[in-house]
């Protein structure tokens, strides 16, 4: 297949679930929750990250869906293990606050508030600089290790 036509596919096939999630921002903003939810819902249910991400938001704040820690945190780990760095951020915060879980974990929350950074969230960086003020050496450096491995899956070239 010409390199052209490997554009019509892609466009063909992406380009209605590009619409729907712009669609469904678009309602988020105009307060129409549940309607954004359910123009999210196709492609969450896909796979898309960013409409998992915005998902996870919504189930976070409470908006169109009841407020659900747990289902909030379940949308946004789907999305942050395809290396969407602002879900990634959003994990970490989880880990740090605990919500929605049994107790808060440092060394995770530093962990995906790296990953966020590597993968371009400006405001990640300094999550990493507030969660290193709670945690020992040892946590610091158990967590550096895991962003090693984790890393190298999901970010091969950088």
């Amino acid at each position: 297949m010409k390199p052209s036509g490997w554009l019509f596919v892609l466009c063909t096939f992406a380009g209605p679930a590009l619409a729907d999630i712009e669609d469904a921002r678009d309602l988020m903003e105009e307060g129409q929750f549940a309607e954004a939810r359910e123009a999210l819902w196709p492609a969450a249910r896909s796979g898309n990250a960013e409409a998992e991400e915005l998902i996870g938001v919504m189930y976070a704040l409470g908006l169109g869906v009841e407020q659900d820690y747990v289902r909030a945190f379940d949308w946004y780990l789907r999305s942050a293990m395809k290396g969407h760095a602002g879900a990634q951020s959003g994990v970490g915060w989880y880990y740090e606050t605990g919500l929605g879980m049994p107790a808060p974990d440092l060394v995770r929350a530093f962990l995906w508030y790296q990953l966020s950074t590597i993968g371009g969230d400006p405001d990640a960086a300094v999550s990493v600089e507030e969660v290193v003020k709670k945690m020992t050496p040892e946590q610091i450096e158990h967590a550096q290790t895991l962003v090693d491995d984790y890393r190298v899956w999901l970010y091969p070239f950088r």
